[in-house]
């Protein structure tokens, strides 16, 4: 292992083990590379890269700290590794949110609140002037899509899960997906799939909530040609 490994894997020691907290602040730089027997210039290297993966925050003329760890934090790097794998794995990247959207759906819909569910259906409504396509449609309606996606997510109670959907669902995905669906009446079907989820979580009903998110997820793969024809 190099040395800026010795670092990292010191660090994540240190909080595996308690002696550093979410939120603490690390010691100075000085003791901390005596601690773990390396030069700044690894120390340096080491907090460089605990910060890209989420674990470490520096505030310039304030110190390093340990962030909060939040899991949606520490799983952020898992998005840009899928936008950097192009359109060669898609197909891989939407079978996976579909199976952690639906379980989703499935766990949101008994714990989702009235007042998320008003939210969810306003955000529905606001999506119906742009199902035409006209001007910034594709715009507006990726942006209402994340939403209400993030609506239900936020709702299944399971952090890590939010955390992967989030990371699965980027932006730079959602973009080229909604810049592949230009089939006629697509963006009406996928508002009307929209609706039933909405019914489902609605009616507190699990099973339907789930199946209906594993339709539309399932609608968008066979539009975008992934699903391999009967």
């Amino acid at each position: 292992m190099s040395r800026t490994d010795d670092v990292v894997n010191g660090i994540k020691h240190m909080i595996v083990s308690g002696q550093l907290r979410p939120g603490e602040r690390l010691p100075v730089e000085k003791e901390l590379a005596e601690t773990l027997g390396v030069s700044r210039g690894s120390l340096r290297e080491g907090v460089r890269a605990l910060s890209m993966l989420g674990v470490l925050d520096t505030r310039q003329g304030d110190g390093t700290y340990v962030t909060s760890l939040d899991f949606s934090r520490l799983l952020a790097p898992m998005g840009f590794i899928v936008d950097l794998h192009g359109e060669g794995h898609a197909e891989h990247v939407h079978a996976l949110r579909r199976l952690l959207e639906s379980e989703a759906a499935r766990l949101a819909a008994v714990r989702i609140t009235d007042g998320s569910l008003a939210d969810a259906k306003a955000l529905l409504h606001e999506a119906e002037p742009f199902l035409d396509g006209a001007g910034d449609a594709h715009e507006r309606l990726m942006e209402i899509d994340i939403a209400f996606h993030r609506i239900i997510a936020s709702h299944t109670g399971n952090p890590v899960l939010i955390g992967m959907i989030e990371a699965l669902a980027s932006r730079t995905v959602r973009e080229r997906l909604w810049r592949s669906l230009s089939e006629d009446g697509v963006l009406h079907r996928t508002h009307e799939e929209h609706l039933a989820i909405w019914r489902a979580l609605d009616a507190r009903d699990p099973e339907a909530a789930r199946v209906r998110m594993a339709n539309h997820l399932l609608g968008v793969e066979e539009s975008l040609g992934f699903l391999p024809a009967e």
